[in-house]
């Protein structure tokens, strides 16, 4: 092991980090976080809307797009997993996605008069994959900001605020631009997209120049084969998460493609009302996620995201229940389902990171990045399925996404349904999947004993070696108990 691999493999700290450390770190995820807004409650809206293309053509835009880029999720996370530069692992993929992610936001956000079906699928195949590059690194890089349990719940819980943020300025644009930009209106897209671009990079920027980032000592540059990678699914723990992340994805994302449609047709609210309304159920995710964080810090990961499946069933019922045109009660009930919404992301993505401990125990390899990719490609799918089925759904019943469309009661109850029914059962299932889950704090604790240990033992080695030519002590052989 070289000098330059001894000190770039020097774990992370289990101490806690600096706020401001953390909050130019989870920066980052504001334009990927303020983007995915656009592409799951504008984007299509805009495309059939404005654009004219059928609700049928980009439903099936979205889904084959979505489903082609889960494939590219677990190659680019084993790649990042063998990088290894005097950089960094994972910053120098956040160089990589961000001018990716910017080329292909204007490509989307400005599409030319005659762009059909073939336009809007190329494009976002080139922003999906930005995004899978952005996301991946961010979220392997949280996980090797710190070491300790609670600690990591702290860090994503940060993550998923800040970004929330970067979506509530998204919202606020109308009022901070004095109406001359609105992403409800197909005219104001290609302004949106040039916040999003001009976001990009500052928010990149200030994450590499002040966060940092140290690489594991374990070795990642032997191959990663199809075998492995099944090894990593048919473990307990993970397989848990990724079922859980597909229905937790499911839930919300049922709702998400059909927002507008939905508060605007059935619930009577103008478009500018129902931009409003994000505000309050995607803000309130400033106060959830770092709410969130400290309860699991005192409840543990798996027993808070259930309670918090719970809370969203009710809270969504809740919200349902509210008479048609109430503005504030409607308010109030968004802000308590979004409140509760903020839970899912940051906590599962926390329990990645400590079976990303697990792994990295038994098996002596960083799997950091793959395990999150994992994961994204369950959301992907929750995604791609959503829009694929909701829209051709409301299409079967008559319903007419166009601008100046009437629909009738029998449309209209259709989309209600679809709005009502799937998110709170397929939630509930997400937090089904954690009865009995075994890694909590101490087994959690257990883990990173035995990886301190190792890891200094590995540090030792590479001084010995550097001094003498030979490495004269032996690594460290821990059993650790799967759950």
């Amino acid at each position: 092991m070289t000098a330059r691999a001894a000190k770039a493999g020097t774990a992370a700290p289990g101490g806690k980090l600096p706020t401001i450390t953390i909050l130019a770190f989870a920066g980052a995820a504001l334009p990927t976080t303020g983007l995915l807004l656009a592409l799951g409650v504008y984007l299509p809206r805009f495309y059939a809307g404005h654009i004219g293309l059928s609700l049928i053509a980009v439903g099936l835009a979205f889904t084959s797009v979505r489903l082609i880029d889960i494939l590219f999720d677990p190659i680019i996370g084993a790649v990042m997993d063998r990088t290894t530069t005097g950089f960094g692992r994972y910053r120098p993929w956040m160089v990589i996605g961000a001018p990716v992610l910017m080329g292909s936001i204007y490509m989307l956000f400005n599409p030319p008069a005659a762009a059909g079906q073939g336009y809007l699928i190329f494009w976002l195949l080139v922003l999906y994959a930005g995004v899978s590059i952005l996301v991946l690194a961010h979220a392997a890089w949280g996980a090797a900001l710190a070491s300790d349990y609670h600690e990591r719940s702290r860090i994503y819980g940060w993550m998923h605020a800040v970004g929330v943020a970067g979506s509530v300025v998204l919202l606020l644009l109308p009022k901070l631009s004095g109406g001359a930009i609105d992403p409800g209106r197909g005219q104001s897209m290609g302004a949106v997209g040039w916040v999003l671009i001009a976001a990009t990079p500052i928010s990149i920027l200030l994450a590499i120049l002040i966060a940092p980032e140290k690489m594991s000592v374990d070795s990642t540059r032997e191959r990663f084969g199809l075998k492995d990678y099944w090894d990593m699914i048919a473990r307990p723990s993970m397989r848990r998460l990724i079922l859980a992340d597909l229905a937790l994805a499911l839930g919300p994302g049922t709702t998400t493609a059909i927002y507008i449609f939905f508060f605007h047709d059935a619930k009577g609210f103008s478009v500018a009302a129902t931009s409003l309304l994000l505000i309050p159920y995607i803000g309130a995710g400033i106060i959830g996620a770092p709410a969130w964080a400290r309860i699991a810090q005192k409840y543990g990961k798996h027993r808070t995201l259930m309670g918090a499946t719970i809370c969203y069933a009710v809270a969504q019922s809740a919200l349902m229940a509210v008479p048609k045109g109430l503005l504030i009660p409607t308010a109030v009930g968004m802000f308590c389902v979004g409140f509760v919404a903020s839970a899912f992301i940051l906590l599962v993505r926390a329990m990645v990171a400590d079976v990303a401990d697990e792994v990295r125990l038994e098996q002596g390899k960083e799997r950091l990045g793959l395990l999150y990719a994992m994961v994204t490609s369950t959301q992907k799918v929750g995604t791609a399925i959503s829009v694929g089925i909701i829209f051709p759904i409301l299409a079967a019943v008559g319903y007419n996404a166009s601008d100046s469309a009437v629909n009738t009661e029998q449309a209209i109850f259709g989309l209600e349904m679809c709005y009502l029914f799937a998110p709170i059962v397929f939630v509930l299932v997400g937090g089904a999947c954690f009865f009995g889950y075994g890694l909590n704090a101490e087994r959690h604790a257990e883990i990173r004993r035995a990886l301190d240990i190792r890891d200094a033992q590995g540090m030792e080695s590479s001084i010995v070696e550097q001094v003498t030519g030979s490495q004269t002590l032996p690594d460290i052989a821990v059993e650790p108990k799967r759950g």
